[in-house]
């Protein structure tokens, strides 16, 4: 399992022109499933991703440039979208392959309970529409852009 995680001032994501989900300060999740991924996977990568310090400290600026803290500690949001595409294998030519990536039915359960995992955690979670052709909109705040696997 895959989290491509970006530190955002705001996110959203709109389906045919319909705004489905936005969040203002937190983390923006592109959440790819492997075949090979499991449930225990899924709640692993969610409690990395919700205790990730990755927001600047308050005080001077040179304090402001570490990463010290997590997104629950900035009063921060979480938006968990689907993208097998973490999962593309582009060694053998220029078409990328997706057989890593899980088939739609285990995909989704996993995503689901990712996201399920983070609420438990205490997290305000807002979603993508799994399975659809999604327009993603983000200010990242920094950049700060990591890839965590579970």
């Amino acid at each position: 399992m895959r989290a491509l995680i970006q530190r955002a001032k705001r996110a959203s994501v709109s389906v045919e022109g319909e705004l489905i989900a936005h969040i203002d300060r937190g983390l923006l999740v592109l959440l790819g499933v492997a075949r090979t991924d499991t449930k225990e996977d899924a709640r692993r990568l969610a409690k990395k991703c919700w205790e990730l310090r990755v927001f600047p400290a308050e005080g001077t600026a040179s304090e402001r440039a570490n990463m010290d803290r997590p997104v629950s500690e900035v009063g921060g949001s979480v938006l968990v979208v689907s993208q097998f595409t973490l999962y593309a294998d582009t060694s053998r030519g220029r078409r990328p392959s997706f057989a890593e990536a899980a088939p739609t039915r285990q995909a989704e359960a996993l995503y689901l309970l990712f996201c399920k995992a983070l609420e438990d955690l205490g997290a305000a979670v807002a979603t993508g529409r799994f399975g659809a052709m999604m327009d993603v909109e983000v200010v990242n705040e920094g950049p700060v852009t990591i890839l965590l696997e579970s």
